[in-house]
């Protein structure tokens, strides 16, 4: 039986795609329908396209081969993508890696070697969802040249899209459209009367507009349909106001995907803000994940790491308090939980910080590896059982408790080594000091 993907199509030839549009549909959203029609009209990524920059030289010199555009939702990638075909006059193919399947790829890519003159253009919307042998299936055409492929993903394509494929593109990052940058595009739509809104007749402060950019965090899409939604909602020629955004600044949901590139990114910035002794910035990761619908019990395991990785001996209750956290969010749950993650957070954030069990493990294991593992003193081995005994196990041993703060001057170790290097931070520096007396009642250089 024939995989459901692999079945051959009931058409020779998909359907002909059309070119990007000049204009989209008039029932269209408004994102869409307001979509740059050039390179010129994109806003916000000047770094990949001003002029003299890469991009812009061989869209116009029609010279490039396969693109990649990694960057959040709504920052442009679709828009330039289209805006690429359509300047080159190229044969444009858009497909969304959620919708398709192997099938469909493989009569796009027949069809494009049938007609080589088209010089056609895969666009593929959410790369990052093809499988490796999807995205290996695009390999010999892209090779050959037989299209030229351009993917969008909002994921890290050095973890999601394979090597090779990798390697045969350009792969350029697009950043989060700038409040500014969003409001003059939103200022543009409600002025439109060809594409935009401006047969509605509304009108809107800059300050509503800057606001409602700012609500949008970089997302020009989301920001444009929000607008859509507010004037639709409104009678003609009104003027949207701070009543109207305040709605939707109550729905408003923070860009956080859970187990993607947002939920690692934000973690790793609690992570460094509480190693750094930062406690507003702590708490503004801290924040922003939970709002996000993080598993409080996630950020609250990475914070019984934190109390043993980075603040460790400086202050010995960090642990036990960020494990009592870990545990608290287990029976009492959110929202109570933030009050107890923000209590553990402050408390590590605030914590002097010493790094010295992570270091003297990682020296511990560096001995393990790089020498011969040492054998165990015949003194400090186990003497239980007659055959032990016999063989002198436990032959010398000097009992701790019998000599004058504990110190009998025995070594521990065949050949001594300096692994735990203690440092001058909380209450790591009253252990500093001991361990440096106990030094010199070992070796007889303070009386005992």
């Amino acid at each position: 039986m024939i995989p459901a993907d692999d079945q051959p199509s009931l058409f020779a030839e998909p359907p002909e795609p059309v070119r990007a549009p000049e204009v989209a549909a008039a029932g269209a959203p408004l994102a869409a329908r307001m979509r740059p029609r050039k390179l010129a009209e994109v806003v916000g990524q000047d770094h990949l396209l001003k002029a003299g920059s890469l991009l812009p030289r061989l869209v116009a010199q029609n010279r490039f081969g396969s693109l990649l555009f990694y960057g959040p939702p709504g920052c442009g990638k679709t828009s330039i993508a289209e805006a690429i075909a359509h300047e080159t006059k190229s044969r444009f193919v858009r497909i969304n890696a959620v919708m398709s399947n192997v099938a469909e790829l493989r009569e796009i890519l027949a069809a494009a070697r049938r007609r080589p003159e088209a010089r056609t253009i895969l666009f593929i919307d959410e790369l990052h969802r093809f499988n490796k042998s999807q995205q290996d299936l695009l390999l010999p055409d892209v090779e050959a040249g037989s299209v030229r492929l351009i993917g969008a993903t909002t994921h890290n394509p050095g973890f999601y899209v394979n090597p090779p494929l990798l390697s045969r593109s350009h792969l350029f990052r697009l950043e989060p459209l700038a409040p500014a940058a969003i409001a003059g595009v939103l200022r543009a739509a409600l002025a439109d009367r060809e594409r935009g809104l401006g047969p509605h007749g509304c009108t809107a402060e800059d300050k509503i507009l800057a606001d409602l950019a700012v609500l949008c965090d970089g997302d020009l899409r989301r920001a444009l349909n929000a607008l859509e939604v507010l004037v639709l909602g409104l009678p003609e020629k009104s003027a949207v106001t701070s009543a109207e955004l305040e709605v939707f600044a109550r729905e408003r949901r923070i860009r956080y995907d859970a187990d993607e590139d947002e939920h690692y990114d934000t973690i790793s910035a609690f992570i460094k803000s509480c190693r750094g002794s930062d406690p507003d910035a702590a708490m503004y990761w801290l924040a922003k994940m939970l709002a996000g619908g993080e598993d409080p019990r996630f950020i609250a395991r990475r914070l019984v790491i934190l109390a043993s990785e980075d603040v460790g001996l400086a202050d010995a209750q960090a642990l036990p308090l960020a494990v009592a956290a870990h545990h608290a969010c287990d029976f009492i749950g959110l929202p109570e939980a933030e009050l107890t993650l923000a209590h553990a957070t402050l408390y590590i954030a605030t914590a002097p910080k010493s790094n010295s069990a992570t270091l003297a493990l990682g020296e511990a294991h560096a001995a393990l590896k790089n020498a011969p593992v040492q054998s165990v003193p015949l003194p400090l081995r186990d003497k239980s059982g007659e055959a032990s005994k016999q063989a002198g196990h436990g032959k010398g041993y000097a009992y701790s408790h019998d000599y004058p703060e504990n110190i009998s001057g025995q070594d521990y170790l065949e050949k001594p080594l300096a692994l735990y290097a203690p440092k001058a931070a909380g209450a790591e520096a009253v252990i500093a000091e001991r361990l440096a007396r106990w030094k010199k009642l070992k070796t007889g250089s303070v009386p005992r």
